[in-house]
C-alpha cells in the first residue's frame, strides 16, 4: 500500500468527520474539548456494548428456547 494514499484517505476521513459534526467552525480549544467528549462517549458506548450485549443475547436465547424449545413427540 502506498503510504501517501493511506495518509490522504485518513485526512479525508477526518475532514468528513469535521464536516458532519461542524467542528471545523470551533476554536482550537473548543475542538479539543469536543473531540475529547466525543471520544469518551464513543469509548463508553463500545465498552457497554462489549460487556452487556452478550449477556442480554444469552438471556434472550434462554428465554426463547424455553418458549420454542423441543416439544414432546406425540405417540404414534
Amino acid at each position: 500500500m502506498d503510504v501517501k494514499r493511506v495518509k490522504d484517505y485518513l485526512y479525508w476521513l477526518y475532514y468528513q468527520y469535521q464536516l458532519v459534526t461542524c467542528s471545523y467552525v470551533l476554536e482550537p480549544w473548543e475542538q479539543s474539548m469536543f473531540h475529547t467528549i466525543t471520544v469518551t462517549v464513543l469509548a463508553m458506548v463500545v465498552y457497554t456494548a462489549y460487556v452487556f450485549v452478550p449477556i442480554h443475547v444469552r438471556l434472550a436465547l434462554e428465554f426463547f428456547s424455553q418458549i420454542f424449545g423441543p416439544r414432546a413427540e406425540s405417540a404414534v
